[in-house]
């Protein structure tokens, strides 16, 4: 697939999931689904597959699983492959110079088998070249490890947005990222001599510079950017009662990075690990009231660091659609595609009113959503005529053909 090609795809038309074919992964066998281009909703109890068949989706979208970090483990148990296929739809009334209105995106696992990913019958040399092609933005409990865990999962959050629509971004943070796994390891190598060599140091320091501006330069811009649109939904969801911040933290915010490397090689050395660049960046997720500024890690209930991660990923919704439209001047061109998973528990009934309300808004494109609940969805389905209703159990899918 050409560069330009590639590169006019990846910024038109609003993708569209018409049909999902599964076959053996993880606990769904076989399933052939047709969808929704705006409503899905799956139930069922926990444990069934519902958040399997996000997965299945999420993987046409981003070439992996967003919970396993090994393929096979993706395949059912006691068998040797597996397969998803995507049938996307453009659903614009301009369609794409080439006539490719639809578009089969196909992913294929075998044991022992470096993984098959094809666009249409081509398979993709790079699956970096695939990011962003298909936006998606997923929601689930998982997400409570933003607030949780440490920086790095803050940081994959700003990588995974930047990334659907900067290409160069996901360039530049793999390169920086190769180049740091090399120095760490000359760092420990260096620790063991008596009179270290410096030189093969400060070739990397100089090729970290590069992508380290520019991943830096995206990150700021990108914070201003979405920073708005945040603090918009997470009003309409806490009904305005509570404010929020989220704040972007960088060591080259307040020093040159170059440096800063050279000044630091013997501590570099001495801990095996390098001290200074943009792998150090932090997010901080704050609730305010007006005055101060509080870490929602620390004072936030579960009501409300519930709310603040789903506000991000929305908005991350809302921000990767109207970026589409400032780049490619057509309107609603690249609303993603929304997964929700079992996301109303520990809110209370007038927040899950307003989120219900929210998603139903035309802002929003095609949502796939599950819960075990059935009076939620049934809430969501009500003005919907064009819905579809779907339910799970034991990894077997099937159709209601009314709603409830």
């Amino acid at each position: 697939m050409c560069k330009k090609s590639c590169t006019f795809a990846r910024f038109f038309g609003k993708k569209v999931l018409n049909h999902l074919q599964i076959v053996n992964y993880r606990n769904i066998r076989e399933a052939s689904l047709d969808f929704s281009d705006k409503l899905n909703c799956f139930i069922g109890l926990n444990g069934q597959g519902k958040t399997n068949l996000l997965d299945a989706i999420y993987l046409l979208s981003f070439t992996k699983s967003a919970f396993s970090a090994s393929d096979s483990q993706n395949i059912t148990h006691g068998e040797e492959m597996a397969m998803v296929q995507g049938l996307y739809s453009n659903n614009e009334e301009v369609q794409h110079p080439t006539g490719e209105a639809d578009l089969i995106i196909t992913c294929g696992l075998k044991r022992g088998v470096k993984k098959s990913f094809r666009r249409g019958k081509k398979e993709y040399k790079r699956l970096i070249d695939h990011i962003g092609l298909i936006p998606l933005v997923m929601v689930c409990p998982q997400d409570n490890q933003l607030v949780e865990e440490g920086s790095d999962e803050r940081r994959r959050f700003l990588d995974a947005v930047i990334s659907q629509q900067d290409k160069l971004y996901l360039e530049h943070l793999t390169q920086y990222n190769a180049i740091l796994k090399q120095r760490n390891a000359l760092l420990k190598q260096l620790e063991e001599q008596e009179q270290p060599d410096f030189y093969l140091l400060e070739i990397f320091d100089e090729q970290l510079l590069e992508p380290a501006q520019y991943i830096f330069a995206a990150r700021t811009k990108f914070i201003e950017a979405f920073l708005p649109v945040f603090q918009e939904v997470y009003s309409a969801i806490s009904g305005n009662n509570e404010h929020v911040k989220l704040l972007y933290v960088s060591q080259l915010q307040n020093r040159d990075l170059a440096e800063s490397l050279h000044r630091t090689h013997q501590r570099d050395i001495i801990l095996g690990w390098t001290s200074q660049g943009i792998h150090k960046d932090e997010l901080e997720m704050l609730i305010t009231d007006g005055d101060n500024d509080y870490p929602l890690k620390r004072v936030g209930s579960q009501g409300q660091q519930k709310t603040y991660l789903l506000a991000m990923k929305l908005a991350q919704a809302l921000y990767l659609s109207q970026i589409s439209n400032i780049q490619s001047q057509i309107s609603n061109s690249k609303m993603p595609i929304l997964l929700l998973d079992d996301i109303f528990d520990k809110l209370d009934s007038e927040r899950v009113e307003r989120i219900v309300h929210l998603v139903q808004s035309n802002r929003f494109g095609q949502i796939f959503i599950t819960d075990t609940d059935r009076q939620h969805l049934t809430t969501i389905l009500k003005p919907d005529e064009s819905a579809k209703i779907f339910y799970v159990e034991n990894g077997v899918i099937t159709t209601s053909i009314n709603h409830p």
